[in-house]
């Protein structure tokens, strides 16, 4: 079986990989990474990531306001974010979120913007991005209280936090993302939380150019790693690789519908 895998988040905007984008995305087919979504943080960079999205068929895209520019960017509206969802490379909505480790004084702001995202995510039937930062009680209560008022499919992506804000997202029907953080080896009580979900909401992803996994750790993250990744993610399993590859991608193309093979 030959390796296929999705990196389902990763910044192909960023000044990292200027100039190399050809050769990024050329390395990344190479590993098996046969589709990848890049994230626009920033509403003013949406031209920007759309583009790279229309340059490479393999490669689609989402937009949000990152909650730790919440506070500072000006404020996304629901229809801004309804009216990306004609073009047929975006995929979803975000990533948004809460981040109070870096940026608790915007957390209103954050809280309102998330409201926000998930309005949009609604009424574009487009997955949302969570990105969850020493914010799980107020994570959890916020998903749980928005999907009560109207459902929506969602990944926690990069998930790194507790095990309660694991349990509160999949019990909503929500998908964890497993990142680099994953396979560093002091991540002993991240792995049980990912070993304790159900296969069948596990993404895999890079986040690149951050949090490169083992043996790239400390320099710049590219889509090709995803595959180090998913090398711990089976593991964690108890499954080869190929099957790990194939249940993620299952997983990817039953949430992202719009990039679905």
């Amino acid at each position: 079986m030959t390796l296929q895998i999705v990196d389902s988040h990763c910044h192909l905007d960023f000044p990292d990989f200027e100039g190399e984008l050809p050769d990024v995305i050329a390395r990344a087919r190479a590993a098996g990474v046969t589709r990848m979504v890049t994230i626009c943080t920033r509403m003013d960079q949406e031209p920007r990531v759309r583009a790279i999205a229309e340059t490479y068929d393999n490669v689609f895209y989402a937009a949000g306001v990152h909650p730790m520019r919440a506070g500072t960017d000006p404020a996304v509206s629901i229809e801004d974010l309804v009216g990306l969802a004609d073009h047929p490379k975006f995929v979803a909505i975000g990533e948004t979120g809460l981040d109070y480790h870096y940026s608790a004084e915007s957390a209103e702001a954050q809280q309102d913007s998330l409201r926000v995202h998930i309005e949009a995510s609604r009424r574009t039937g487009l997955p949302l991005i969570i990105h969850a930062r020493g914010a799980d009680d107020d994570m959890a209560r916020i998903l749980k209280q928005e999907h009560e008022a109207g459902s929506y499919s969602c990944v926690m992506h990069c998930f790194s936090s507790s095990a309660a804000l694991a349990e509160a997202a999949l019990d909503l029907g929500f998908y964890l993302s497993m990142s680099g953080i994953a396979a560093f080896p002091k991540s002993t009580e991240l792995r049980d939380i990912f070993a304790a979900a159900p296969l069948d909401r596990i993404l895999v992803e890079t986040d690149s150019p951050y949090l490169a996994p083992p043996p790239h750790r400390g320099r710049r993250n590219e889509p090709a790693y995803t595959a180090h990744t998913a090398k711990i993610g089976a593991e964690v399993f108890g499954l080869s690789l190929e099957e790990f590859a194939q249940a993620t991608t299952a997983n990817f193309d039953r949430l992202f519908t719009k990039a679905a093979s």
